[in-house]
């Protein structure tokens, strides 16, 4: 009524009232009544603002990035940037006058972009997608030295890059790359594991190995043990039997010695018998042949008598014209007489 209005601003709201070219009141939170058609007010919002941004620029190698992240910012001396830019309310007090205060966040997006253009020119595109950190300290300390934010009266307070995106089709051949990379790992990995267990597999023959030449070693020498010991006997054996031979073939001469002995002993005996029986055939050659007859029949039996008596008469067959022997003299001479004593 009558111009007269009553305006309320929050604590984190630095209003200026004007009236007739000059500050009247400034400060936070303010509230009070005033004349509309003399009196102008500004307000600037000193609470931190976050503002999302997404842009893409191009790396070294000239492939194009997403780069998408998140400013957080505060006005720090709101009288400078209500005399830079607009922020007079409407007439009704409720609006801005001006599209100023909405140009704000982009000033500032466009200052982060110049200054990620600048580090992302720097580096190829594999290191732009992990660079992320390095890019936020960058930017972030160029913001801070900026001369269009200090002029702003602007406090940064965050930065953060949440995302470094190449495009489709370059990230789908990343990928790919990738991709083949962690393949051929894989095979190196099971190639390696492959040759660890060829290795460990050889480790274990040779050391089988080993165990069965230290095994065949000691048989080996568990056998030339035997041998010598073999040896050894069959020495002594040998010994043994060269004695007992030379023993035998001592025995065998003394043997051949003895049947020598014998047969010279024989010879002689023989010899002297020979000598004997031509000695006394000598003699007999020169007597009477009855007469020695006669000696051979002395002692003889009275069958042999009478059979000595058959072979005379014999001898005499063919003077003899008729012979006869009775009964009784066969049977007395076929008949066993007992031997005389």
């Amino acid at each position: 009524m009558f111009g007269i209005k009553f305006i309320k601003v929050q604590p984190t709201t630095y209003l200026l009232q004007y009236r007739g070219g000059k500050i009247v009141r400034e400060g936070l939170g303010h509230s009070f009544f005033y004349f509309a058609p003399t009196t102008s007010l500004v307000a600037v919002p000193v609470a931190s603002t976050d503002v999302p941004f997404i842009f893409q620029e191009t790396t070294a190698d000239f492939q194009t990035v997403t780069i998408q992240g998140q400013v957080t910012y505060r006005v720090g001396e709101p009288k400078r940037l209500a005399a830079l830019l607009n922020y007079t309310l409407a007439p009704n007090g409720q609006k801005y006058a001006a599209e100023d205060p909405e140009k704000l966040p982009e000033r500032v997006i466009h200052v982060i972009n110049v200054l990620a253009r600048a580090e992302l020119q720097k580096l190829p595109l594999r290191e732009a997608i992990r660079a992320s950190d390095e890019l936020v300290k960058a930017v972030k300390q160029g913001l801070v030295g900026s001369e269009e934010i200090t002029s702003l009266g602007l406090e940064v307070l965050g930065l953060s890059i949440l995302a470094i995106k190449p495009t489709p089709e370059t990230a789908r051949a990343l990928e790919a790359e990738t991709r083949e990379q962690l393949f051929r790992e894989a095979d190196e990995a099971i190639y390696a594991r492959r040759n660890s267990a060829v290795e460990q597999e050889r480790a274990i023959k040779e050391n089988e190995l080993n165990t069965e030449i230290a095994v065949e070693t000691k048989k080996r020498q568990i056998r030339e043990t035997q041998m010598d010991a073999e040896r050894g006997v069959q020495e002594k054996e040998g010994l043994l039997k060269k004695e007992a031979l030379e023993s035998n073939i001592g025995l065998e001469e003394r043997r051949k010695s003895l049947v020598a002995l014998a047969a010279d002993n024989a010879k002689a005996e023989a010899d002297a018998r020979a000598y004997g029986v031509s000695s006394t055939m000598k003699a007999l050659g020169s007597a009477d042949a009855k007469i020695l007859q006669a000696l051979a029949s002395t002692g003889m039996r009275p069958e042999q008598l009478i059979a000595f008596a058959f072979q005379e008469l014999a001898g005499k067959a063919e003077k003899i014209g008729q012979l006869n022997i009775s009964p009784d003299l066969l049977r007395e001479l076929l008949t066993p007489q007992p031997a005389r004593k």
